[in-house]
């Protein structure tokens, strides 16, 4: 009974780990496609970079500058998170090194009561105890009390060499975090100094911009040039991604009414507003809200698309499933990558100006394929700020 029990438990062990090996084989497998799936997008993200290059200079001009720009400003997010650790970290070690202090001050004068108290009472205390006491009882008490007194002053004097060995630690820990802080701000001011140069940079293209727009009169057609080129963008997304379908619990047409809008914003253009004379309107709608602001995704989703694109900036795009997809623009930053999937509220972008705008707001599209679709029915609830 016993072998064939553990003949079932080792087939069963096996069988284990040849699913597990199965999965792991599968998991590769996956990654291997969604690498492929990336490099399909960046190719395509290449190709229509060459395209707007094609048609206006001052665009690639401003896409490179706007990403620079939002390089910088991810940097000095992260240093000054790194600042912040370190200057709690400082402060605790402030807290240790002021318990260190008060510790060996009151061991210090403990150790110099006891000083006190072994000088005034003589260098011969057992001698003048056996000559002084005739009681054999009280003489063995006050021996174990003197021996008693004898330990804990020694304990005190190792408490002492401890705690004075702590404190030189902690200090050279302060001293150690004071400089890392002085490297980080030393670091932080740097990338702002370059920061300010590129915004520099940025406002000089923005003017050319519209000195040639003016000139040539070209805005319609740059207009209608980036509308098509992001209309492209989808029908070559859908293409590539026709194979990985999406799937959630709840599919997205169930959701109309019921979702949260991606940041908290005061609507400066609506859907379906006229955008320009010649016929164009905003197909999404533009939320005016401080830069930086946390831009979340609406819903379950892989990210299909985060890069820079004209006329929308630093671009998030998730598709949803049944050819449902949601645009992000305007961004100053993108959190995600092509390939991520995203939960309701994650965290994939902070709200900016790129894309050639003049004020930090979010533009937002919802489509279904490639048809832009009003937006303003899907939601009833606004985010917290």
């Amino acid at each position: 009974m016993m072998a064939r029990c553990t003949k079932v438990l080792l087939f069963l062990l096996l069988l284990s780990r040849l699913a597990a090996a199965q999965d792991s084989g599968l998991a590769k497998i996956k990654e291997r496609e969604l690498e492929g799936v990336r490099e399909q997008i960046s190719e395509l993200k290449k190709s229509m970079d060459r395209r707007a290059a094609d048609r206006d200079r001052i665009t690639g001009e401003l896409q490179e500058t706007e990403l620079g720009i939002a390089a910088q400003r991810q940097r000095i997010k992260e240093l000054e998170g790194r600042q912040k650790a370190s200057e709690r970290k400082k402060a605790a070690l402030d807290a240790r090194l002021a318990a260190n202090q008060a510790e060996l001050e009151q061991q210090s004068l403990l150790l110099e009561s006891q000083v006190k108290t072994a000088y005034t009472s003589g260098g011969q205390e057992r001698t003048r105890l056996l000559l002084n006491q005739h009681d054999p009882a009280t003489l063995g008490r006050l021996l174990v009390y003197y021996r008693y007194f004898s330990d804990f002053r020694g304990e005190n004097i190792d408490r002492l060499s401890t705690v004075l060995a702590e404190l030189n630690a902690t200090q050279a820990e302060v001293a150690a975090e004071e400089e890392r802080l002085e490297r980080l701000a030393r670091a932080r001011y740097a990338e702002l100094t370059e920061l300010n140069t590129s915004q520099e940079q940025r406002k000089s293209l923005l003017a050319s911009l519209k000195t040639k727009i003016a000139e040539e009169g070209s805005e319609v057609e740059r207009l209608a040039a980036q509308e098509k080129d992001l209309s492209r963008l989808i029908v070559e997304l859908t293409s590539i991604l026709s194979d990985y379908p999406i799937s959630s619990e709840e599919p997205f047409s169930t959701l109309k009414g019921y979702l949260t809008w991606p940041v908290a914003g005061r609507l400066t253009h609506d859907f379906g507003q006229p955008r320009a004379s010649g016929g164009l309107s905003w197909n999404g709608v533009v939320l005016a809200t401080p830069r930086g602001r946390e831009v979340r995704a609406v819903y379950h989703g892989r990210v299909v698309f985060a890069d820079w694109l004209a006329g929308m900036g630093l671009l998030v795009i998730v598709d949803h499933g049944e050819g449902y997809m949601t645009l992000y623009g305007y961004n100053e930053t993108t959190l995600k990558s092509a390939g991520d999937w995203v939960a309701p509220g994650d965290i994939i972008a902070t709200v900016g100006e790129s894309g050639g705008q003049a004020q930090p707001a979010l533009y937002f599209e919802l489509r279904q394929g490639t048809k832009p679709v009003n937006p303003r029915g899907w939601f009833n609830r606004k985010p917290k700020n």
